[in-house]
């Protein structure tokens, strides 16, 4: 149903690669998020929430780089594991805190100066405008479903990201103690759809609709993904996946498992996807200033 649409969707959806290391690990983590851009001019929409860790990423290592040069003064005496775990309280660092991120805008702009980031105050919504660059990458740009009345309970959509972070060009350099992207590995993300039919169209206090809700999760990595109909028109934005207690519980119930009695607990819970709403989008692009197209 949507292999035409994925098609045209996919030349201007593009993947934030990211690298993490956790405080007191060399082991880098990949991730990914979704963008999409909306015009000819460098100009893309993604969650908020992608955006706040692409705005963070400089001043979460600057933060690191403090409490290295203040361990290195510490005296390596009986007291350093003392000295350092208040080192450690005073910095908030623990084994899952995050001292290193890297970004990787892929298959965006040949090169960038800089990215601008505007957020939205009330929506999981972010623009991105990439500045400095000679050519871009991807190809087309959205269009946005003018009328946007037929989006409601019982339509089918789709949408497109990249959850599953499948590239390898990235390691940890003992030398620099640092995380880096490598000119060897795999550097492609491959885009997955998922389909579902809205649920629920989600309204704010007054009453403006501004989510889609739909009856397939949005997976991780998703975040920042167009939400589409079957010509490819842009019907809004994949955000969060809302759980929802089904209210089947069952406790301590004896069943086979394996030609065995065995007690087992159940607690159903239906994932939905959250989507931004087109109409959302688009007045955060005419609030901004920002070219994009309806049909």
């Amino acid at each position: 149903m949507f292999v035409d649409a994925i098609e045209r969707v996919e030349p201007f959806t593009r993947p934030l690669q990211s690298i993490i290391r956790l405080y007191g690990h060399s082991e880098v983590v990949p991730g990914s998020a979704t963008l999409f851009f909306v015009n000819e001019d460098g100009c893309a929409v993604t969650c908020k929430h992608v955006a706040e860790l692409i705005v963070r990423a400089d001043d979460i290592y600057k933060h690191y780089l403090n409490f290295q040069a203040d361990r290195r003064k510490l005296p390596r005496d009986r007291h350093y594991p003392e000295h350092l775990r208040l080192l450690e309280e005073r910095y908030k660092l623990q084994a899952e805190t995050i001292v290193r991120l890297r970004n990787n805008f892929h298959g965006c702009v040949d090169r960038m100066q800089k990215i601008h980031i505007d957020m939205h105050p009330v929506y999981d919504l972010a623009l991105i405008r990439f500045e400095g660059y000679t050519q871009t990458l991807y190809q087309s740009h959205a269009v946005f479903a003018k009328d946007t009345s037929y989006i409601k309970p019982g339509r089918s959509l789709c949408r497109l990201g990249f959850p599953f972070p499948d590239f390898t060009n990235f390691r940890y350099n003992p030398q620099l103690d640092d995380i880096e992207w490598t000119e060897s590995g795999r550097t492609e993300s491959v885009r997955f759809p998922i389909d579902g039919i809205v649920t629920r169209l989600i309204a704010d206090p007054d009453g403006t609709i501004s989510g889609v809700e739909m009856s397939t999760p949005g997976l991780r990595g998703q975040s920042g993904g167009p939400l589409f109909d079957v010509r490819g028109l842009i019907c809004g934005m994949q955000s969060a996946t809302r759980h929802l207690h089904l209210g089947f519980d069952i406790e301590d119930r004896e069943v086979l498992v394996n030609n065995r009695k065995t007690k087992v607990s159940n607690y159903p819970f239906l994932n939905v996807g959250l989507c931004v709403h087109a109409d959302v989008i688009k007045r955060f692009l005419r609030e901004k200033g920002v070219r994009f197209y309806e049909a």
